[in-house]
């Protein structure tokens, strides 16, 4: 019982620092560790290229686009735990009830989630996590922050990250469970796959942006704000497992008449 307090003591402790520290850093200073911050993103910029980008892109041309499918659909499935959690905090209830139909129905139906069945029906995915909540109930950034491996984030959406990973996100309890290899496996599966995702992104941004770091991260305050405002946050999912534009034939030109 005692691990249990100390655990939701350290997280109210958290979540009142967020609070308190995102009133220190105003529009005009949204970034007031930039020297460090810049230095962990040189960090994180140099060690993509030596081995996350190449890894990801070895991942995306072996693995077929149903896998690859797959393997997203079912890490957004064990995200929808978290999403739940959130939908109720939000008070969003309509939302947590779609949530949680949306992850029981992929879980089952869907083969461990491996088969987004909800998506096929065009229910919508949400994507809730607790700095979303914490900015939903008035708490601002914070301090912008470049966090190692992890990347783009705010003291307020660091304090949700933790939050997350000890209430809701599935992996951190095959973990308490004493299964590292297992859960170590997952936590490398799953960041291949969100890098995966990224492999164009980062190419743009790289070679459109006279100054990638800045570019960064607004981009990432300005998504964060419109996630918390709920513009365009839930989109019907298309998952018929159509192959990518990589996978598909070349289209073959019609003979001249």
């Amino acid at each position: 019982m005692k691990p249990m307090q100390s655990k939701l003591t350290q997280l109210l402790v958290s979540f009142v620092l967020a609070l308190v520290v995102s009133g220190c850093a105003t529009q005009a200073n949204k970034d007031p560790l930039e020297g460090l911050n810049r230095g962990v993103y040189k960090f994180n910029d140099v060690t993509d290229k030596v081995l996350f980008k190449p890894v990801a892109s070895a991942y995306k041309a072996v693995a077929p686009t149903p896998v690859r499918k797959g393997v997203n659909n079912f890490f957004n499935n064990l995200g929808s735990i978290t999403t739940v959690l959130n939908d109720l905090l939000q008070l969003k209830f309509a939302n947590a009830f779609t949530d949680a139909g949306r992850f029981v129905i992929n879980s089952t139906f869907g083969v461990a989630g491996l088969i987004d069945v909800a998506g096929m029906d065009k229910i919508p995915l949400h994507k809730e996590d607790f700095g979303q909540t914490l900015g939903y109930w008035g708490a601002g950034n914070g301090a912008y922050l470049v966090l190692p491996i992890i990347g783009p984030s705010s003291v307020r959406d660091t304090t949700g990250l933790v939050f997350d990973a000890y209430t809701t996100d599935p992996i951190t309890y095959v973990q308490r469970d004493g299964q590292i290899a297992l859960s170590n496996v997952l936590r490398v599966a799953e960041f291949i796959d969100k890098r995966t995702e990224l492999l164009d992104a980062k190419d743009i941004v790289d070679e459109a942006s006279l100054d990638p770091y800045a570019f960064t991260r607004d981009a990432y305050l300005q998504r964060r704000d419109s996630l918390i405002r709920g513009d365009g946050a839930a989109k019907p999912v298309d998952d018929s497992f159509e192959p990518a534009d990589e996978d598909k034939p070349a289209a073959v030109p019609a003979p001249a008449p």
